[in-house]
């Protein structure tokens, strides 16, 4: 026998693979939007209508420094800004990762 390729697995030993796990995050994430209806509003405007229930003479203390021409670019920006953050910390995780298993000299 050549030990330079490896018999296939049998069948029923045969790794699956994760396509089941994406199917069942994609239909997590879209069944609520089919199913539930309702309106999708932000907690900056709830926490101004709450603040405005509990003292109406507010007047806020500061202002934004850009005003957003829709809530779309609102929206892309916070993604945006999620995407950059999530690939900073992978990038950290799998830097200190390989640094743990990487073979010592």
């Amino acid at each position: 026998m050549n030990r330079s390729t490896p018999e296939p697995l049998p069948r029923e030993v045969r790794p699956q693979g994760n396509g089941w796990i994406v199917g069942t995050v994609v239909a997590l994430a879209l069944i609520p939007l089919l199913f539930i209806r309702g309106e999708y509003g932000g907690a900056d405007g709830a926490a101004q209508d709450a603040v405005g229930e509990i003292q109406p003479d507010y007047q806020p203390w500061a202002a934004p420094l850009i005003e957003l021409p829709s809530s779309e670019v609102e929206s892309f920006l916070f993604g945006a800004q999620a995407a950059i953050g999530a690939g900073i910390l992978g990038y950290v995780i799998g830097v200190y990762k390989g640094r743990r298993d990487r073979p010592k000299p």
